[in-house]
């Protein structure tokens, strides 16, 4: 086993209080030699998740506990540095991906990085990420290509839950009240400023609206619209995550459409899926990850127009600004090449 670059000190944005965060240098938890199966590096690049992000640590519901300091972050791009013994599937030099924090530094088993294709520009591959949280509805629903799919909400993850329907064949007609969210839109995707017109109910069903409706807003006010707008026994899929309450629509309202209508409702939380391959199981997040960065390299996807670079100084500022909903962009890209 070897140290790690002289157990190098760290720097990670760390949201240290509600709504404040600094730029902070720490000995990581991880110090030490490494073990057979680990790999470590320097950070490219991270990606920030507006949602969980401001949600879960910049700005939580107060009457949620969160512990501080915290640093936040999930995806990350990095250049292998050391490797230890037993790993062979990264070498130094490569550059991999991994669900890694907002930290200068990712030390992570081999198992839990990937490596990029070759040529692939890790400001690009790290989007992946995101991509996978819609993935994980594609890899399960019920609807099969060329099937009517709407999409609630054209933040990050809604942005990409229309990218991957459309480039996996289905109908896609998505919504969301900004113009702005609705312009990044590739051509191909019909858009909308609102929930199409609720189907009318029917005694024994209907074949009107959408075969599957993700919805990736996490507004509560969002869901009975989107169990409105389905065909009989279509699905309802909660992408994104209602953080907060913000409406006063009762369960009376919505479980009676539920019921009448005959729709199916569940979370599309992205973990249903294994993490890896598994026997009888035909999917992962390991195989959708792979997707979506062979998408991502081939430009079935593109992503240069949905987020800007910022130095890891420029924290505050980033989280700030999505906080507001002020962005020009959708999200952003810490830079820590510096």
């Amino acid at each position: 086993m070897s140290a790690p670059s002289a157990d190098p000190q760290v720097t990670a944005v760390t949201v240290t209080a509600r709504g404040e965060v600094a730029l902070v240098s720490e000995i990581p938890r991880w110090s030490g030699p490494l073990a057979p199966h680990e790999v470590f590096g320097e950070t490219v690049c991270t990606l920030v998740s507006p949602g969980t992000e401001i949600a879960g640590a910049f700005r939580p519901d107060p009457s949620r506990e969160t512990r501080y300091p915290t640093v936040p972050g999930y995806a990350a791009v990095f250049r292998v540095t050391e490797v230890g013994e037993r790993v062979s599937t990264a070498a130094v030099g490569d550059l991999v991906f991994t669900h890694g924090a907002h930290r200068s530094h990712q030390r992570k088993p081999a198992a839990e990085v990937f490596v990029l294709p070759e040529g692939l520009d890790p400001f690009v591959a790290v989007f992946a990420r995101l991509m996978t949280v819609p993935m994980a509805t594609l890899s399960t629903t019920a609807a099969r290509p060329g099937a009517r799919v709407g999409i609630s909400g054209l933040g990050p993850i809604g942005h990409f839950a229309a990218v991957a329907f459309a480039a996996s064949g289905y109908d896609v007609t998505a919504w969301d009240p900004r113009a702005d969210r609705r312009e990044l839109l590739p051509a191909g995707i019909l858009s909308l400023d609102a929930a199409p017109e609720g189907v009318e109910r029917a005694q024994y069903g209907t074949t009107d609206g959408f075969d599957l409706v993700l919805e990736c807003s996490g507004h509560d006010g969002a869901v009975l619209p989107a169990v409105r707008s389905v065909r009989s026994l279509g699905e309802v899929v909660l992408v994104g995550s209602p953080w907060i309450r913000r409406t006063d629509t009762t369960a009376h309202e919505l479980l009676a459409e539920i019921f009448h209508r005959y729709v199916v409702l569940r979370s599309g939380w992205e973990w249903q899926v294994p993490a890896s391959d598994l026997p009888f199981h035909g999917t992962s997040s390991q195989r959708n990850l792979a997707l979506a960065l062979r998408w991502l390299e081939a430009g079935t996807v593109r992503v240069d127009h949905l987020a800007d670079r910022f130095p890891p100084s420029q924290a505050q500022i980033v989280y700030d600004t999505l906080a507001a909903g002020k962005g020009s962009q959708l999200t952003a890209l810490f830079d820590w090449r510096e």
